[in-house]
């Protein structure tokens, strides 16, 4: 379960990073604050996820944290793009998924010499 919510986490944060670059490049819809904002966030989620696998102390603090930044921002861009709140709710019910797998997974092993 850990692997799993690992590479979600990854998956999550990668999407994020490419998502603005692509919309960069294709002629930014957002403000260029909120791009870097979610190509910071992404690649800190990516690092994070990292940090959740050894299971680092505040590695999934840093992971909430970063998936919260994206969740915020994720509604500003639903403002701008008209995307609606059904997206909102989905990628809240995958992040806390993503934790919820995170932290009970951390438990079930044991911890390493």
């Amino acid at each position: 379960m850990l692997t799993t919510a690992t590479i979600g986490m990854f998956i999550y944060g990668a999407y994020s990073v490419t998502w603005a670059v692509t919309d960069i490049v294709r002629g930014s819809q957002l403000e260029m604050w909120a791009e870097a904002g979610a190509i910071g966030l992404g690649l800190l989620l990516v690092l994070s996820a990292a940090f959740v696998r050894v299971r680092l102390p505040g590695g999934l603090a840093l992971a909430i944290g970063a998936m919260l930044g994206l969740q915020a921002l994720a509604v500003h861009s639903a403002a701008h793009m008209g995307t609606g709140l059904p997206a909102q709710i989905g990628l809240a019910l995958v992040a806390a998924g993503l934790v919820s797998l995170a932290y009970f997974a951390a438990d079930d092993q044991p911890p390493r010499p």
